[in-house]
């Protein structure tokens, strides 16, 4: 596993250039140590002088082996970034004329697309006189962020940007679909009244 991003960013050893350093750790007894000193006792622990804190007056030490620690750094930083969600925007077209087939179809997709986590920029492009029609192609966006109402909250309503017109939606965040109830067995109501039993 490659290391060199992170290589640079501490001094370690003999590139320290303070004529102290303040050593913490488990280890070592805390205090300020003159640098020859604390490169020795880092020869002897069979490790690495590591300076954390440059800008600290001595600069501040740790005596680690270095290559494990850039290894434990590496993975801290590989779990943060899996810790951030990347959202994705879908982009989905419409012509200010959109038939209902291809309207359906597109809004099929779009609710995959939400339930995936996705959010959703839905636009009506416009070509040349077709601009005429940019009151429909909002209503068509307002029809559209309606249908999908159960799915989606919407971030934005339909803003026109040069030649198309353009709203964007994000996923509802969905509760956790409840069970059904099982269905009770049917008991005979308790005060209901005996049949009358017709004289002859």
């Amino acid at each position: 596993m490659k290391n060199d991003s992170l290589k640079g960013q501490h001094r370690i050893n003999e590139q320290i250039r303070a004529k102290e350093v303040r050593i913490v750790g488990d280890e070592v007894e805390p205090k300020v140590y003159p640098i020859a000193q604390a490169l020795k006792i880092a020869e002897e622990m069979e490790a690495d002088l590591v300076e954390i804190s440059p800008n600290a007056q001595p600069p501040v030490c740790r005596i680690i082996d270095y290559s494990k620690f850039l290894y434990q750094l590496k993975k801290r930083q590989k779990e943060q970034k899996a810790k951030q969600v990347k959202v994705n925007v879908k982009e989905i077209r419409f012509g200010p004329q959109t038939d209902d087939h291809d309207y359906n179809f597109k809004l099929k997709h779009a609710k995959g697309f939400l339930e995936d986590g996705d959010k959703v920029k839905a636009y009506v492009f416009f070509k040349g006189r077709s601009i005429l029609f940019k009151e429909q192609g909002e209503v068509l966006l307002l029809r559209f962020a309606n249908d999908l109402e159960d799915y989606a909250k919407v971030d934005q309503m339909p803003i026109l940007e040069g030649k198309r017109m353009t709203i964007q939606l994000s996923p509802k965040k969905s509760a956790a679909p409840k069970k059904p109830a099982a269905p009770k067995p049917a008991e005979a109501p308790k005060n209901a009244p005996a049949e009358e039993q017709s004289e002859d």
